[in-house]
This record gives structure tokens, C-alpha cells and sequence, in this order.
């Protein structure tokens, strides 16, 4: 595995918190009702994405995730403007507006959504891989999943494919404890969802996914068994969000206590912890990054609000395009 060194914390430390602000900031901007239906935050996940960014190839391997998806885009390289102005219905947005909150996508950047179907990106991550083993690209593709949709029967199916035809792709659970407002040992006698890799001779196990360490860690070695064409991983990342499933859940299948507990294992805490124990920075430079990351939600902030809206045509101009149909050919 690549290094982690003291450059990998700082970048850890600010693009994290940034990730994290970022959200902060469209829960404000919900609330004043300038983003409108879902909002799905990831507040407190962090650590998956840092981890699993640290290991990816950025110029070939492919993610795919369900509704809690703005950061993830974000950290493969998309401008957090376009997606903040996505969020805002602006046709500056990653897909001019029309995609919203939860299909946010970037075939340039290999970020394949965004699916507001639960499940219903489990077998299009295996597709994107049986394209890469296919066309011998090489790639990996990471495929996030929540813990609900673990008990969907799509994810049977893409299982029994992917270990049958070894493709190059890593399942991965993030299991942040409650499927909407349903706790996991409400749902399964077994709440240890790892060990359904276990019926498919499939290698798994589970991942303290609070610290992004260990997620670089799992993630490199199941990645590296997929280039080398020893087929699919399927992980148990475990971890929590702090808010809600969505900015409309009132969250009362749990107390404050217990979200407490969990914010003592920050994972953005955990990373600041070891810069100033390692004396990779000090209290100034964590002071002028957390100035960055405000500065920059700010100019994101104000590229959503000044974008303008997409012309109503446009919505005309993105439908299918059938040549024996009566619709007006793209523009787009």
C-alpha cells in the first residue's frame, strides 16, 4: 500500500473537515428552503472515502453509491462548485440541475452516481467491472452500499455473477447502524452483515471504518486481489453518521447519548489527533486550514447561489431520443 505519511494526514485532515463543513452547509441552506426534496449528509462517514481515496487509481478505477453521494464526486475530482449548484437545481450542476441530491454523476471522473433505488447500484457496479475485465483495463470499482440494502435480493444475484466470472469489484457496506430508522439487529438474527460474503466463498470481514487507516488498509488488499483477477471482496465497513437518514428524519429510534459515544471516536478528531501528536502541524496550521475550508464552502456557496436556473426547454432537451418519435432531437 501507498505510504501514509505526513502529507496524507494533512490532506486527510482538511479535505475531510471540508467534506464535512460542505454538508454542514447545505443542511443551512435546506433549511432556508434553497435546496429542495432529499438531503441525504454523510456527516461522520468520512473516513471511507478518505481511506478508499488514498488506495484508488484515480485515472481508471470507478466508484458507484447510493442517495449519500455529494462528497464522494467531490474527492475524485469533481469542482465542489458544480456540485453544490447541482444541489441547488442551477445549470451550472453537474448535470444542469436536473439530477438534485441524490444523482450526482461524473463519467469524466469515473463517478458513476447517485441512485436513489435502494440497491439498485449493487449489480451496475458489477457491470462496470465486467466491462474493465472485458476490456482488460485493469480498474477496480468500488461499490458502496448502506446496510438496508444488504437485505436486497439484487445483491444475491450480483454475488452469485461476480465470484462466478472473479470480476474486479470490491461490495462495500457501509454499515452506519440504522437502515432509515431500522437498527440492524432489528432486521437480521445476524447483525455481523459481513458473513453474507461467507456463502459465496467470497473473502470478507469487517472494517473499523471510524479511522481512515484501517479502510486504506482493507480496501488496498481487496483491490489488489481484484487486479490480480482473484475476483470480487465484500467488506463491512462500520461506521455512523451523526445526523439523520435524511434532514427530515426526527431521529427518534435513538438518543443524543448515543450519538455522543460516537463522536469521541471522530474520524476527523482521530486524524487531527495524530498531526498534533506527531507534530505534523501545529495549532496555527490547523487554524489556516480550517480557514481554507471555510473560505472555499463560501465561494461554493456563492456559485450556486449567483448560477441561474436551467431554461424549462432543457428539460425537453434531455428526454430519450427516439428517431420514429415525435420529440425534438437533443440539443444537449
Amino acid at each position: 500500500m501507498k505510504k501514509i505519511t505526513k502529507a496524507t494526514y494533512l490532506k486527510w485532515y482538511e479535505e475531510m473537515l471540508f467534506w464535512r463543513k460542505f454538508e454542514d452547509k447545505l443542511a443551512q441552506v435546506y433549511i432556508q428552503q434553497k435546496v429542495r426534496g432529499f438531503l441525504h449528509l454523510y456527516n461522520g462517514q468520512e473516513a471511507i472515502l478518505a481511506g478508499a481515496l488514498h488506495v484508488m487509481d484515480l485515472k481508471k478505477d470507478k466508484m458507484i453509491t447510493a442517495y449519500r453521494n455529494h462528497v464522494q464526486p467531490i474527492g475524485m475530482g469533481v469542482d465542489p462548485r458544480r456540485v453544490m449548484a447541482e444541489l441547488y437545481g442551477k445549470k451550472t450542476g453537474t448535470s444542469q440541475g436536473m439530477g438534485g441530491s441524490m444523482h450526482i454523476f461524473s463519467k469524466e471522473h469515473r463517478f458513476y452516481g447517485g441512485h436513489g433505488i435502494v440497491g439498485g447500484q449493487i449489480p451496475l457496479g458489477a457491470g462496470l467491472a465486467f466491462a474493465d475485465k472485458y476490456f482488460k483495463t485493469g480498474a477496480v470499482t468500488l461499490t458502496f452500499l448502506g446496510d438496508g440494502a444488504a437485505r436486497q435480493g439484487a445483491l444475491h444475484e450480483t454475488f452469485t455473477m461476480a465470484v462466478k466470472w472473479n470480476l474486479p469489484v470490491v461490495f462495500c457496506v457501509e454499515n452506519n447502524g440504522y437502515a432509515m430508522g431500522t437498527s440492524v439487529a432489528r432486521t437480521s438474527k445476524s447483525t455481523e452483515i459481513w458473513k453474507l460474503g461467507l456463502g459465496y466463498d467470497m473473502p470478507c470481514g469487517p472494517v473499523d471504518a471510524m479511522n481512515p487507516v484501517k479502510v486504506a488498509e482493507a480496501l488496498d488488499e481487496a483491490m489488489a486481489r481484484a487486479r490480480k483477477g482473484e475476483g470480487p471482496t465484500f467488506l463491512e465497513l462500520k461506521t455512523y453518521r451523526y445526523r439523520g437518514h435524511s434532514m427530515s428524519d426526527a431521529q427518534q429510534y435513538r438518543t443524543k447519548e448515543e450519538v455522543a459515544e460516537y463522536q469521541k471516536i471522530d474520524p476527523i478528531t482521530q486524524v487531527k489527533d495524530v498531526l498534533l501528536e506527531k507534530k505534523y502541524a501545529t495549532d496555527k496550521d490547523i487554524k489556516e486550514m480550517d480557514k481554507r475550508v471555510k473560505d472555499l464552502v463560501s465561494e461554493c456557496e456563492k456559485f450556486a447561489e449567483e448560477s441561474d436556473f436551467p431554461d424549462i426547454q432543457t428539460m425537453y432537451d434531455v428526454v430519450y431520443e427516439q428517431k420514429d418519435y415525435p420529440f425534438l432531437p437533443h440539443k444537449l
